[in-house]
């Protein structure tokens, strides 16, 4: 018999990326084998953003989607645009008032992100139970503001902790989810149509694919090739130009069957190319903590700094813990990117020392804690 008699609710919310919207899902499944394992009743789930990004996985997982509208603040100029926001999230604190009013949450996660803000804001007027994750280096204004009221913070980076108030605050890394968690290498060769014997390098730009990282692995591969094999997921609005460009650069290369472009690797691909690649070559999203997970070495190329300051914070950060080694994307250059590989893969000490960096650096019980503390609250939180 279930020890908790009325079901909980747990309202997630955050912004529209990735980088916000998996980690949720990670945490959700936590709950889900929490409860299970404490006989509790089912939880309901919700999840409050400007778009649902995912739909499939938000079924998958049985979260309701709220539509809550939110409005971004842009940095110097797009000054109308501003103005035009702030009716988007003046809208969407008015709906997240009253959605909140009717669903009374029993704990609030928010990811951070404008696109959390409206639902973090209604939930601080109602005292609803906030807990908040900050999943980069240097935290955005959001978390940084809802810090102040959270019940707790949990951050990936022991740098950010810093930001926000030491006794509720603690490093627990970055949720995972439960598919990605551990790489898959039987079946990976004849999956993905590899040779044997040849080391393989992961290329992931992030989910769209970087098309600056593109452009330097092309102008890489001749030379690459020759004694690697490449795993370059190139974004699905890439494969096709990234395609043509390779034939016409390995029209007469010997090996050029070793070059394998996919618009996106799923699940099961990933954890494939996990589970064979020797090294990886990412941007510095929320990837660093699979790769860490999966104690693979890797040459972050944060975005630049005037687009995204927090991945060159996040890079840097990681880089300190010896996992991995960065290359500026403005440096970036098809004859160093093959040096730094060459570099990692011949020094055996060195490959090793950031294997095991790597190993330390990743939490993979990330969404557990998380969700052992979202329920926790949920059951200590008194109805209305």
């Amino acid at each position: 018999m279930p020890l908790f008699t009325n079901r909980m609710k747990i309202l997630f919310t955050g912004g529209v990326t990735g980088g916000h919207f998996y980690p949720i899902i990670a945490v959700a499944e936590a709950i889900r084998d929490i409860a299970k394992e404490r006989k509790l009743l089912d939880p309901q789930l919700f999840y409050a953003a400007p778009t649902p990004f995912n739909e499939k996985m938000l079924f998958e997982n049985d979260i309701a989607f709220r539509g809550i509208a939110a409005g971004k603040v842009r940095k110097g100029g797009g000054r109308i645009a501003n103005f035009f926001d702030l009716f988007k999230t003046g809208w969407g604190v008015v709906k997240s008032v009253i959605t909140i009013f009717f669903l009374y949450p029993d704990v609030i996660f928010g990811k951070g992100g404008y696109g959390s803000f409206p639902t973090l804001l209604a939930g601080k007027l109602f005292r609803i139970p906030v807990v908040i994750h900050e999943s980069d280096a240097v935290p955005g204004k959001v978390n940084v503001w809802a810090g102040k009221f959270a019940r707790r913070v949990a951050v990936s980076y022991p740098a950010a902790a810093s930001y926000f108030p030491k006794e509720k605050t603690a490093h627990t890394g970055n949720p995972i989810r439960k598919a990605l968690l551990h790489p898959a290498a039987e079946g990976a060769t004849e999956f993905l149509g590899l040779e044997l014997g040849v080391p393989t390098i992961l290329i992931i730009g992030g989910s769209q694919g970087a098309q600056a990282i593109n452009e330097v692995i092309l102008g890489a591969l001749p030379e690459l090739l020759s004694r690697y094999q490449i795993i370059h997921q190139t974004g699905e609005a890439n494969l096709v130009s990234v395609e043509k460009t390779a034939v016409v650069i390995l029209k007469d290369h010997p090996r050029k069957s070793r070059y394998h472009a996919f618009p996106y690797l799923n699940d099961l691909a990933l954890r494939m190319s996990a589970g064979t690649a020797s090294l990886a070559v990412t941007r510095a999203g929320s990837a660093i903590f699979e790769f860490a997970g999966w104690k693979l070495p890797a040459i972050v190329v944060p975005i630049p700094t005037a687009i995204s300051h927090d991945q060159t914070q996040n890079a840097f950060s990681y880089a300190k813990s010896g996992a991995a080694v960065v290359i500026e994307q403005n440096n970036l250059t098809p004859h160093l990117l093959t040096s730094e590989i060459d570099r990692i893969i011949e020094n055996k000490p060195l490959y090793e020392s950031m294997r095991e960096a790597a190993g330390r650096f990743a939490d993979i019980g990330a969404a557990r804690t998380i969700a052992t503390e979202l329920i926790d609250i949920a059951l200590s939180h008194e109805p209305r």
